[in-house]
């Protein structure tokens, strides 16, 4: 490699890790990011400016010009290292699960409740006695309230909801489930892997889309332990389906001597079908209809943290609390106290404090005056001569692998620019503080307002008039 006077030159004016670290940006980041990760920082960008003058022979420079290239790289970087991984957003994209944004938003009750826990707290300890206390106890009896069954236990997800029964239910034993249950819910859990680490034996039985009673019953052998019964989430078969009942599932179970287990998925505890969900299994049916034990995750239609709650009978609960897997399964305060304020929302019934479910009942009606108003206070839809802002009908989304088919109808705040592309203001809006999470579709950024509060609605108006100044981006 050629080193030109220019490149020498350039090289020689290059400011130093220590000059770097004593200006001014570098001073503002060091309270923040501590002095040891700023050096690493600062020796980034001195050693990519390096390379990039070697390799890119550019142009000579003087010393100040460098020093303000490199002042800008610290400042990029450190920047995003201020960024937690977890922080606040506003989702607008109508997706009321949301996995990738944390599904269920907390009630304002169990936000509160997680603030009160996060001190010392009666995790495991009985005030009223002065001994020790059973972890998760109040949870699990309004659990029991709620559903009608005889035991509850929580552990940190389904997925591990699901491993802890067929392990000690089913271990070197066989497992029947339809074959048009072997779903894949979410990125990772795939129920024949889930078998597959517990030790349980799988078997098949029916086709894709059907499935009878009969072809439970003949694949009963001495091994048989447990029949799974597991809701699909967002996979559907729809056209020549056949299943048993759960009613049938438990009478065949017990005429077998066997356990009847039902993965119910997104954990609807009352009747949803007013809002379009009459596919989600509720669970205190499930019980009713004599199932053993059922599974269900606590951060779906529930509405809490995420969780995976097992109820049913005492002996098998019981067989579970014992087993030695549960200790490395179980929630922390944090968890238990969001949900047993979500669940005490349940038990008296005031769905409206349960953000999941509020969102669910939103009227478009009531949305689209919403958007109404927003757009008014951005200036009767235009922010600026380029800028144009209109309300369009559309659909909402449920999400978490809940209510598939289900899209409630809904009014979106459409965005659109002269100049700037569809990507261009999305990635404005995600830049903001707090980033604002939108949706594309036709060339229009779309604002649906089902999933943002009222009270994000002035972030949210802050981030939409910051779109005048396509250069600016809000950190």
């Amino acid at each position: 490699m050629t080193t030109t006077p220019s490149k020498v030159s350039s090289l020689r004016n290059l400011p130093s890790i220590d000059q770097l670290l004593l200006t001014d940006a570098a001073n503002d980041l060091r309270t923040s990011i501590g002095i040891n990760r700023l050096t690493a920082i600062a020796r980034q960008v001195t050693e990519e400016m390096r390379s990039q003058i070697q390799v890119e022979g550019l142009m000579e420079q003087s010393r100040d010009e460098l020093m303000g290239q490199a002042v800008q790289r610290l400042q990029a970087i450190g920047v995003l290292e201020t960024f937690s991984t977890v922080r606040r957003v506003i989702n607008a994209t109508g997706v009321i699960l949301h996995t990738n944004l944390g599904r269920a938003p907390l009630s304002d009750a169990a936000r509160n409740a997680v603030l009160e826990a996060a001190g010392y707290c009666t995790l495991e300890y009985d005030p009223t006695t002065g001994s020790r206390g059973k972890r998760g106890a109040h949870a699990e009896e309004l659990l029991v309230q709620l559903t009608g069954a005889e035991a509850a236990l929580v552990v940190n997800n389904c997925a591990a909801a699901a491993l802890l029964i067929l392990t000690v239910l089913a271990r070197d034993g066989e497992t029947i489930v339809s074959r048009g249950e072997l779903v894949e819910i979410g990125g990772d859990f795939r129920v024949p892997e889930v078998m597959s680490n517990s030790g349980t034996r799988m078997m098949e039985v029916g086709s894709t889309n059907r499935t009878r009673l009969e072809d439970y019953r003949e694949a009963i052998t001495p091994q048989t332990r447990l029949i799974m019964k597991v809701h699909p989430s967002n996979y559907r078969i729809i056209g020549f389906t056949a299943t048993p009942d759960l009613a049938e599932l438990a009478s065949l179970a017990r005429q077998s001597g066997l356990v009847l287990y039902e993965d119910a998925g997104s954990g609807a505890l009352s009747d949803l079908s007013a809002y379009g969900l009459v596919d989600e299994p509720i669970v205190s049916e499930s019980i009713s209809a004599g199932v053993d034990v059922v599974s269900f995750s606590g951060d779906k239609l529930l509405g809490a943290a995420q969780a995976g709650l097992i109820v049913g009978r005492r002996e098998i609960i019981d067989r579970l609390r014992k087993h030695s897997l549960y200790r490395a399964l179980r929630v922390d305060k944090l968890c238990l106290a969001a949900l047993e304020a979500t669940l005490a929302s349940h038990r008296r019934e005031s769905i409206n404090e349960i953000p999941t479910l509020r969102m669910l009942a939103l009227a478009s009606d009531s949305i689209g005056e919403r958007a109404k108003n927003m757009v008014s206070q951005l200036g009767n839809g235009k922010v600026s001569p380029d800028f144009e802002i209109t309300i369009l009908t559309g659909q909402s989304a449920i999400g978490g692998g809940s209510g598939p088919n289900v899209h409630p109808p809904t009014a979106l705040i459409a965005l659109k620019h002269q100049t700037l592309s569809a990507d261009d203001l999305e990635r404005k809006l995600r830049q903001f503080s707090p980033p604002v999470i939108a949706r594309i579709a036709d060339g229009l950024v779309l604002i649906d307002l089902r999933t943002v509060e009222a009270r994000e609605e002035p972030d949210l108006l802050r981030a939409l008039r910051a779109l005048e100044t396509p250069s600016q981006i809000h950190y």
